[in-house]
């Protein structure tokens, strides 16, 4: 695999800092260009992140002294020398939506952690081990952006990986109705602590657009293609609560779930230890080589325990047990700047390069 050159819009965030950490050794992936909003354009970046670096590791010191970019102005610039770009900014959605179509549009691919393009019926959003063969709608966004390189991929909303993964291996079964209550720590707010003391000794019952996103966006996932279109799924039928916590890193859900006939316990947990994607059978540099760990103790997961698994990119689960109104509930949890964040867009991006798409 050639050594492709990067940009990641939005470099100075806790998603992009996370990017920055993950592609500094990656054996992909160099991370060429830092761009993000004018008020961080022209400083190094060790400067336009003083005060708010929040990774647990330093700046990566062969990036410390890159002069930022302005994310909007500057992208001409990439041209021909940015291979593609991740993009995790805060912007308004409509906004967000016309900066990644102008980068798709210059012939840079994007591989994007925003929400706003995962509705676009040909813009596929993909969890790797999941529905790598969405990828295949690509073609037709390319000649509707009037593209030949150019075209944007979304991965899901980071809440979603603690549960959809264990929810993927159990539709076999003829899943029917889920309920999920998501946990979800502050670095998905991109907070930490000192950032955001309203959150000490307290939990937040609402997370603005969350519990849509964990509704709507199973069903896309799961969706068929048609033609140049991606329709969602019509089952499950799902309901979801979201909840701020004071966790730094790692969403948990409880899930309940019933099925059209119910599986014994022991099949369900031969589906989860069974279950392997694209991605592994690839031995892509990101993906876990166990995708699904279960845990027999009767209080794991544990955020601070088990969100670092397989280097914050594996599924855990957990308490696997008959419910008294839904067949069965379980608890899951995942890593959310890492598997939900930055982590599964880098696994995005090896699948794209492994199967041709940045070429």
């Amino acid at each position: 695999m050639r050594k492709y050159r990067v940009g990641i819009v939005g470099a100075t965030g806790m998603v992009g800092q996370r990017f920055v950490g993950l592609l500094s050794q990656h054996p992909y992936f160099t991370p060429a260009f830092l761009l993000a909003s004018a008020k961080s354009a022209g400083m190094r970046y060790e400067e336009a992140v003083a005060g708010r670096w929040a990774m647990p590791f330093p700046i990566p010191e062969t990036l410390k002294d890159h002069v930022v970019l302005d994310a909007e102005k500057d992208a001409e610039t990439l041209v021909g020398k940015a291979d593609f770009v991740f993009c995790a900014v805060n912007m308004k959605k409509d906004e967000i939506r016309a900066l990644e179509e102008k980068y798709a549009r210059l012939e840079i691919p994007v591989v994007s952690n925003n929400s706003a393009h995962r509705f676009t019926p040909d813009v596929p959003m993909v969890i790797p081990e999941i529905n790598p063969g969405h990828l295949s709608v690509i073609p037709y966004q390319r000649k509707r952006l009037g593209t030949k390189r150019g075209f944007i991929a979304v991965k899901s909303n980071c809440s979603l990986q603690s549960y959809v993964p264990l929810l993927h291996p159990l539709r076999a079964f003829g899943l029917r109705n889920v309920a999920v209550c998501t946990y979800q720590a502050i670095s998905g707010a991109g907070k930490t602590f000192e950032r955001m003391p309203e959150i000490l000794d307290n939990i937040i019952p609402y997370i603005g657009g969350e519990e849509e996103k964990s509704e709507k966006e199973p069903l896309k996932i799961w969706g068929a293609l048609n033609g140049g279109e991606i329709l969602p799924a019509t089952a499950p039928a799902i309901t979801a609560q979201c909840l701020r916590v004071p966790v730094s890193d790692g969403h948990t859900a409880a899930v309940f779930v019933s099925f059209e006939q119910k599986p014994k316990k022991e099949e369900i947990l031969e589906a989860w230890k069974n279950y392997r994607g694209l991605p592994q059978e690839l031995a892509l540099p990101s993906a876990p080589k166990q995708f699904i760990h279960y845990f027999e103790e009767d209080d794991r997961p544990q955020a601070r325990l088990d969100r670092d698994l397989e280097s914050g990119m594996a599924i855990s689960a957990g308490r696997l047990r008959e419910d008294n109104v839904f067949d069965y509930r379980f608890i899951g949890l995942s890593h959310n700047t890492l598997r939900g964040a930055a982590g599964g867009a880098v696994l995005l991006a090896e699948l794209l390069a492994e199967e041709g798409y940045m070429e």
